[in-house]
């Protein structure tokens, strides 16, 4: 009986530990398998990792506060990009640490090695450095095994000088030129962060926008951010095509230059870690991608066994995949499922500057076929971002004309990620911009920018109803 477990879930991430949290907090025996060194998962070695960069980046170039003051910290390069190494190495530290703390709090095992399932209820567990398998019994088993980089056919990853979204944060000295191939959130922010640290970008993207997903304004103003930065940004450019030889990497653009820069880039994607576990054996469905197929409450097609998070695709978001992780432990153990809020799940780009997003775009709230409303706030305008010396960004709301129901909320700015909860909260609630109307926000601060964003589009909505009344 000691090797039999409740609850069995292989990962540690974020999907995987607040699973586990949240199985023993009511009463279940629970033990989390981690191959990897440290716990934590993608939240620790690509999420945090990748902010902290950004932020480390800002701070030691004063990236943000030259233009102001005329001045900044001079650091010589290798002195800066260790800085963010070593920053970077803290934060992770700190952070699996704390993710060890809830588990024993908890009173879940964390068992390291690597997992195979035999059968949905017998999970085989490898030791890190070989040996005699430890075999646990349990009675339902999550699968939170996260995701890699994908690597597309043809890519010479085996190059030291072609990195995915993984090895680029093992950087360790300071780089000339920067190509970094994509155009989603990983791009987007290890674009800017080498922009920061006073590498020479090309950020190159195959279609026509960076963030195909984010609203067409707000990713037209990134663009032209990251041109006033020195970036070289490359929109509609096709497949980029990487090549290597004795001298370094090469990278051809359909139409357009052929670059050699030091370094290439490329996160195009992630691909589930599916490998090994027995999935095929047992059954479990997957797609083209190494994604396990689940339903609304991620179980997969195999009775016992759930998935959440990364492996199991799109958004890839640490907020998402932790309600991914609850759900599925509150199907497995069949207690009442909260009101998930994951239809309102906002999303967030750490670049500089960020960019965040809840619910409709402009274009596919209209595209639904309702009467839009479009209000605006330049934070060019706003105290705060002129007493910070933040970059000029925007807040933009859309709402329903009749009865000025708030259907999306868009911001870019330094703060766009923190701000954009305010927005969610209103959505949630099923409200109107009139709440921003009428709440009161405290002054100087980059909230007040929603309060003018609701004004901006009440004025223009007003507009519209003297000329229909007039007509």
């Amino acid at each position: 009986m000691d090797n039999h477990y409740d609850f069995v879930v292989i990962g540690s991430g974020p999907a995987g530990e607040k699973a586990a949290a949240l199985a023993a907090f009511h009463g279940k025996r629970v033990a989390v398998i981690e191959r990897a060194p440290r716990p934590g998962g993608a939240m620790v070695d690509g999420v945090v990792s990748t902010k902290t960069m950004r932020e480390a980046a800002i701070y030691l170039t004063s990236f943000r506060r030259r233009h102001v003051y005329g001045a900044g910290v001079q650091l010589e390069p290798e002195l800066a990009v260790q800085g963010v190494r070593d920053r970077t190495a803290q934060v992770e530290t700190m952070l699996a640490r704390t993710v060890v703390t809830n588990l024993e709090q908890h009173g879940i095992e964390l068992i390291h090695g690597s997992a195979r399932l035999l059968a949905a209820d017998t999970v085989e567990v490898t030791p890190p450095g070989g040996g005699a398998a430890l075999m646990l019994t349990t009675g339902a088993v999550l699968l939170a095994t996260g995701s890699r980089p994908f690597h597309p056919p043809g890519i010479p990853f085996s190059h030291r000088d072609v990195l995915d979204s993984d090895t680029a944060r093992q950087i360790d000295r300071p780089v000339r030129t920067v190509v970094v191939i994509g155009g989603g959130a990983v791009a987007c922010e290890f674009a800017s962060i080498f922009c920061a640290l006073g590498c020479q970008v090309t950020l190159v993207e195959s279609g026509p926008q960076l963030l195909p997903w984010a609203d067409e304004e707000i990713a037209r103003l990134l663009t032209e951010g990251f041109r006033d930065m020195g970036m070289d940004v490359l929109l509609g450019a096709g497949r980029a095509q990487v090549s290597a030889d004795a001298d370094g990497v090469i990278v051809s653009v359909p139409g357009g230059p052929v670059l050699y820069p030091a370094k290439v880039v490329l996160a195009v994607g992630r691909t589930g870690n599916t490998e090994d576990l027995g999935l095929e054996e047992l059954g479990v469905a997957t797609d083209g991608r190494g994604h396990i197929v689940v339903d609304e409450h991620y179980a997969t097609n195999v009775p016992g066994v759930w998935a959440a998070g990364d492996v199991v695709g799109p958004p890839a978001l640490a907020s998402v995949a932790m309600a991914q992780g609850r759900i599925a432990a509150r199907d497995a153990f069949g207690l009442p499922q909260l009101d998930a809020a994951d239809r309102l799940a906002p999303l967030g780009v750490y670049s500089i500057p960020e960019v965040a997003m809840v619910g409709l775009t402009e274009a596919a709230a209209r595209a639904l076929g309702d009467d839009v409303v479009v209000g605006r706030a330049r934070l060019s305008r706003n105290a705060r971002t002129a007493i910070s010396g933040g970059p000029a960004g925007l807040v933009k709301l859309a709402f329903r004309r009749d009865d000025r129901l708030l259907l999306g909320a868009h911001v870019i700015g330094d703060s766009a990620s923190e701000l954009i909860h305010q927005a969610q909260a209103v959505m949630l609630f099923g409200g109107t911009i009139d709440y921003f109307i009428n709440a009161t926000f405290n002054a100087p601060t980059e909230s007040e920018a929603f309060k003018y964003a609701a004004y901006d589009g009440l004025s223009r909505l007003e507009h519209r109803e003297t000329l229909t009344t007039n007509a």
